[in-house]
């Protein structure tokens, strides 16, 4: 099992790999990562650890390192339902949809290759709006999962662009073959990050809302990028 916490304190590189240390000494732990950027820890044991034994291998209750519990994202959704965590991204997926169908219908039949086309503009639009929102956090955000970016941390900042430059190009219907195929590979290096961190359970936030939103990451962010992947393959096919 995974779980990620907050765990305040850390004020440089130093202070991570310490913590890092501390936490890797524990019988049953697996593996840690910690990140004194958003103040978290990402914790994988064989059997649930409790907070105390967590904060006694840190040096105990008179550490500067504390912590305090579960990371803002397990808490949140620990208390809602399935529907409620995530709401956000159903309602932008219906009207996302409903502006696409009205968009395809043409004498009395849907267009499929422009519904596909408007559905990928208003994904990409709607979704790089939220993630330049706050673009610095989504990069740290992105950082904890994605395989790029977490080897080269300016993939977050680059990455929340080129959602916007696919957006626009859907829209405009710009060089769809050269926009497709990029769509596909972008949408693809992002799904093994993605489903990394699903099958190894951990609770951390998805990016794909920026950090406007606490959205866990689970099966519906696999959906998510798998439908873009269909989307443009089935596009390419067509063409």
């Amino acid at each position: 099992m995974t779980h990620t916490y907050q765990l305040t304190g850390m004020t440089c590189g130093g202070c991570e790999n310490k913590v890092k240390s501390n936490l890797l000494i524990l019988p049953d732990v697996t593996a840690v990562e910690v990140s004194k950027d958003t103040q978290s820890a990402t914790i994988s044991m064989e059997k649930h650890i409790g907070l105390a034994a967590l904060q006694q291998a840190l040096g105990g209750p008179e550490s500067k390192y504390k912590i305090t519990s579960q990371s803002p994202v397990e808490a949140a959704t620990d208390t809602k339902t399935w529907a409620q965590t995530y709401k956000p991204i159903l309602l932008i997926f219906g009207y996302v949809t409903a502006i696409s169908l009205i968009a395809s219908w043409q004498q009395n039949t849907i267009d499929t290759m422009v519904f596909m086309r408007i559905f990928m503009a208003g994904f990409f639009l709607t979704f790089s709006f939220f993630k330049i929102l706050n673009l610095k956090a989504f990069a740290e955000s992105y950082a904890m999962y994605d395989i790029v970016a977490k080897k080269f941390s300016a993939w977050g900042y680059i990455y929340a662009f080129i959602e916007l430059g696919l957006g626009l190009s859907f829209a405009l219907n710009l060089s769809p073959v050269i926009v497709n195929w990029v769509t596909l590979i972008v949408m693809i290096i992002s799904i093994f990050g993605v489903l990394e961190s699903v099958l190894n359970k951990k609770k951390i936030q998805c990016a794909c809302l920026g950090a406007v939103f606490n959205l866990p990451m689970s099966t519906v962010t696999i959906v998510e990028d798998a439908m873009m992947i269909a989307m443009s393959a089935a596009m390419l096919i067509l063409m």
